[in-house]
């Protein structure tokens, strides 16, 4: 378990072994996030602990290493949690009570609360990979969080970019986006959130859930905001899952403002990111070599028709 540095992209890959080991739950009765599995015996509601297979660690092995040329490691010094949803297995968001998604964004603000306190951690990325499809290892109802002691580089990218319109502008770049946004690229809206199918999507059915107010991290949330917040992550997977009649795999990404290091709040809009690898009930739009190799990707879906049919596709909450 390692950083190592890539001179041609200026990133650290993290190499870890421990991954490989991670289960592949073998059959419905063996889930090792049920009530009673390996990870969790005693009843639970929902829960968070470290990952037993982590990519990075607090107390990592030391690295035994003089720099070489270009070749450079470090110790992979951060924090990979597992967070748990609810405990009950054929649930996911779509599917789960209002109230206990509200009590997951509160695990979420709490989690980042106390991951930003270590003096190593630099950024704190909350995600989850939903279906086989994006690698989902368990279908137990589940996300993770890494606490990195880098900004890992698509990060730097969001941040210099922002910055950029900001020195420009003197406005932060998301809120002029709303300001801005269209009635036929909106998915679902709030008193304080707004969900769309962006202008600039990559994916077929990527949705972007924007705050209206300008905050850059989950703690500036007020009480009504995280109770809002909750409730169009619900919608928004929703209509994922009746757009096709079928679990709709994503992977979901929360975006915030860095910690323990330079204050971008004055630019840096927090945000998620829906990615999901449909492109229609029974096509996935692969990422290839121009996607992976020069992150230019090619949407076969017009962002407009795509929100059109998220829009109309209607769900009870």
């Amino acid at each position: 378990m390692e950083l190592r540095y890539n001179p041609l992209t200026d990133e650290w890959v993290i190499i870890s072994a421990a991954t490989q080991k991670r289960p592949v739950q073998p059959s419905k009765t063996e889930c090792p996030i049920c009530v009673g599995g390996l990870e969790l015996p005693e009843e639970y509601d929902l829960v968070t602990f470290e990952n037993r297979y982590p990519s990075l660690k607090k107390d990592p092995p030391p690295v035994d290493w003089k720099e070489k040329g270009p070749f450079r490691k470090e110790e992979s010094r951060g924090v990979c949690e597992v967070v748990v949803y609810t405990s009950d297995h054929n649930t996911a968001l779509p599917g789960m009570p209002l109230k206990q998604i509200e009590k997951l964004v509160e695990m979420w603000v709490d989690r980042t609360r106390d991951l930003s306190r270590h003096d190593f951690v630099k950024y704190v990325f909350i995600f989850e990979n939903r279906g086989k499809e994006v690698g989902a290892s368990l279908p137990h109802p589940h996300g993770q969080i890494y606490a990195f002691p880098f900004l890992p580089k698509r990060i730097e990218v969001k941040i210099d970019a922002m910055r950029k319109w900001y020195e420009e502008k003197r406005r932060c770049p998301i809120c002029e986006i709303l300001e801005n946004e269209e009635e036929e690229r909106k998915v679902y809206e709030t008193e304080n959130f707004v969900a769309v199918v962006p202008f600039y999507a990559r994916f077929p059915y990527e949705v972007h859930i924007y705050p209206k107010r300008h905050v850059s991290t989950l703690l500036e949330f007020s009480k009504e905001e995280k109770k809002e917040f909750a409730k169009v992550l619900k919608v928004v997977t929703a209509k994922y899952d009746k757009l096709f009649d079928q679990e709709f795999p994503y992977m979901m990404m929360f975006f915030q403002a860095p910690f323990n290091g330079e204050d971008v709040s004055h630019f840096f809009h927090f945000h998620v990111e829906f990615n999901p690898p449909k492109r229609d009930r029974d096509k996935l739009k692969w990422m290839a070599s121009v996607e992976t190799g020069t992150w230019a990707f090619i949407n076969p879906v017009v962002p407009e028709e795509a929100a059109r049919q998220l829009r109309e596709t209607e769900v009870e909450i």
